[in-house]
């Protein structure tokens, strides 16, 4: 359940962001995933597609990175890269 408590992590993140800039809905989410962080694009999707729902971010278009560097200083991290939102 590590995975599922990480997502949930970044929804709140998104949601946090999407209401401090007066979102009212998020249209869009772009994360990059390292190399070592255990998760695969489709992986990660799936995770994703169950924690939005009810939230600002249900529907959103997710774009994942996958990172293959494990030496680059991120590798073992999810990042939040950008997040579009409906005014």
């Amino acid at each position: 359940m590590h995975e599922h408590s990480l997502v949930a992590g970044l929804i709140g993140k998104i949601e946090a962001i999407a209401l401090e800039h007066g979102g009212k809905k998020v249209t869009g989410v772009r994360v990059r995933l390292g190399a070592l962080s255990q998760m695969s694009g489709m992986h990660f999707r799936g995770h994703f597609l169950d924690a939005v729902h009810g939230t600002l971010a249900e529907g959103a278009e997710l774009e994942i990175e996958e990172m293959t560097d494990a030496a680059a200083p991120d590798a073992q991290h999810i990042l939040l890269e950008s997040v579009e939102l409906e005014q």
